[in-house]
């Protein structure tokens, strides 16, 4: 893992690999990874707070039978580092049970009811839970009080917030309220687009003067950065917010999900297969 701590960012060492069918990947703990599913190129950066082993972020990777869907979550379960580690850990057991739900409000009703009833009296968790169906290269991502997402559109070049400005359109928590309804935002993407998850830890750092940089001020900062290589952009991304302010990144778990559209398709067989293997599931 390269550490992106230090002033002079070093030569990433990044983990890499590509997902097979029906892998799951996730965790709490200091990683710094990239993968490959049908569609997407993927990038995952996270550190505990305090160079804890665990901490409160969580972030998971999964594919489904086909490779037509990929489900990319990433979580913020309220406290910090190794007091929020625990929790954490339940969050994405309850996530994992649940992932393979093909209905994105299903995954997110039954992660947040779950959650609710396991954890403690003021225990919850922010998450942003994303659906990607190749097929029609369409992302589908509820933000459950989490700070929205960033989207780089390739024809644009430029780094813009995902905001509703709808504010019925904003959801509590995870684990505030049993059966809360959650609502999402669906929308095409093309080869070259990125989208970017992030935890509070980045749009709670601080401009020079002290102000909070929120999601404008995270993604005026992103767009100083080229995005040709993403490993590369994460890298600088966390190495000038941390130049912007000393008290930046250093009391809290911070986590930068990443994902790019690539050019590759899911097979014509699995295309093909997917509605039968439905159909098989239902009647057994």
């Amino acid at each position: 893992m390269t550490n992106i701590g230090n002033e002079q960012p070093q030569q990433s060492t990044v983990s890499s690999e590509t997902m097979s069918c029906m892998e799951v990947w996730g965790g709490s703990s200091a990683t710094w990874s990239s993968f490959t599913v049908p569609g997407l190129d993927l990038w995952v950066y996270s550190q505990p707070y305090d160079g804890a082993e665990t901490g409160g972020d969580i972030y998971y990777v999964s594919s489904c039978a086909s490779g037509r869907i990929t489900r990319i979550v990433l979580g913020d379960v309220s406290g910090h580092g190794l007091d929020a580690s625990p929790h954490a850990a339940t969050l994405r057991s309850i996530i994992r049970k649940n992932v393979n739900y093909i209905s994105q409000s299903r995954v997110v009703d039954a992660v947040n009811n779950q959650f609710e009833e396991n954890s403690t009296v003021g225990r919850f968790a922010t998450a942003l839970i994303g659906t990607y169906f190749q097929p029609k290269q369409e992302l589908t991502v509820c933000s459950a009080g989490h700070p929205p997402p960033l989207i780089f559109r390739n024809q644009e070049q430029e780094w813009t917030p995902l905001v509703s400005e709808d504010s019925e359109d904003r959801n509590l928590p995870i684990g505030v309220l049993n059966d809360q309804e959650f609502r999402s935002t669906s929308f095409r993407l093309q080869q070259g687009d990125l989208i970017m998850g992030y935890s509070d830890a980045l749009s709670e750092a601080r401009d020079a003067n002290g102000n909070l940089l929120g999601e404008d001020g995270l993604a005026a900062i992103a767009n100083d950065l080229p995005v040709t290589e993403p490993s590369r952009f994460v890298e600088q991304l966390i190495l000038q917010i941390r130049r912007t302010n000393d008290s930046n990144l250093v009391s809290d778990d911070a986590t930068v999900i990443v994902a790019r559209v690539n050019d590759t398709r899911v097979s014509f067989r699995n295309n093909l297969m997917a509605p039968l293997r439905l159909m098989g599931g239902l009647f057994r």
